[in-house]
């Protein structure tokens, strides 16, 4: 758990809404089938080396339950509903460290990368998150990987059936019970250079990485 999340346990009248759903969510999250695609390799390589888990905030629901007490590092916001969610992954067995995942958000990405090394643990990042643009990568995991030393890994979830919220920022996905959710992995890189000049660069060739893994025209409401 992050040193500095502590703090933010001001919010304590969300711990109950929170617990009630992490118990929701995980019946729900077992009536899945699930599919893991292209994770052999990735696999191997978090034997050997840190990762850092690259994937849209609308397609969380399924990787959250894949990946489950194995003590990843999830960069929330530190915002109320920032609050709610980590209480969740936390619950889920997840490590959390606060803060914004943009390039301003300095302190947190530093603390992030701290706690990876002193965990040890791989990370992941919702790379449009916390509120949008929907489906456009912003600069925080790019500097959370180049910092770190990670592999930055794209991770695309394509769901049989869903209900998408439309009014929601991000258009959330949530697979109806029973549904097939395929969780695809992508080729996992490194970002070898960060300069303010190639972040543009950087931020599309993630974005290409994620939309070569799918488009989600697939899902249905």
């Amino acid at each position: 758990m992050s040193p500095a999340y502590g703090q933010y346990r001001k919010y304590g009248n969300t711990e109950r809404l929170a617990a009630l759903t992490f118990q929701l969510y995980r019946v729900w999250a077992r009536t899945l089938r699930y599919e893991q695609v292209g994770y052999g390799p990735i696999g191997a390589l978090r034997n050997r080396d840190r990762v850092v888990f690259a994937l849209w905030h609308d397609e969380l629901f399924a990787p959250c339950f894949l990946h489950r007490k194995e003590g990843i590092i999830a960069l929330v916001s530190a915002s109320r509903d920032g609050e709610f969610l980590a209480q969740i992954l936390e619950r889920m067995g997840y490590n959390i460290s606060r803060g914004s995942s943009t390039r301003s958000g300095v302190r947190a990405l530093k603390g992030t990368i701290d706690l990876m090394d002193h965990l040890d643990r791989d990370a992941v990042v919702t790379v449009d998150g916390p509120k949008g643009p929907r489906h456009q990568v912003k600069d925080g995991v790019l500097y959370l990987a180049y910092k770190s030393g990670a592999w930055i890994v794209p991770v695309r979830v394509r769901s049989g059936m869903v209900k998408r919220f439309h009014k929601a920022w991000d258009k959330f996905q949530l697979p109806l019970p029973g549904a097939r959710c395929r969780v695809i992995y992508g080729m996992p890189y490194k970002v070898e250079k960060l300069r303010s000049a190639t972040l543009p660069e950087e931020r599309q060739r993630l974005q290409d990485a994620l939309y070569e893994l799918g488009d989600s025209t697939e899902t249905q409401d």
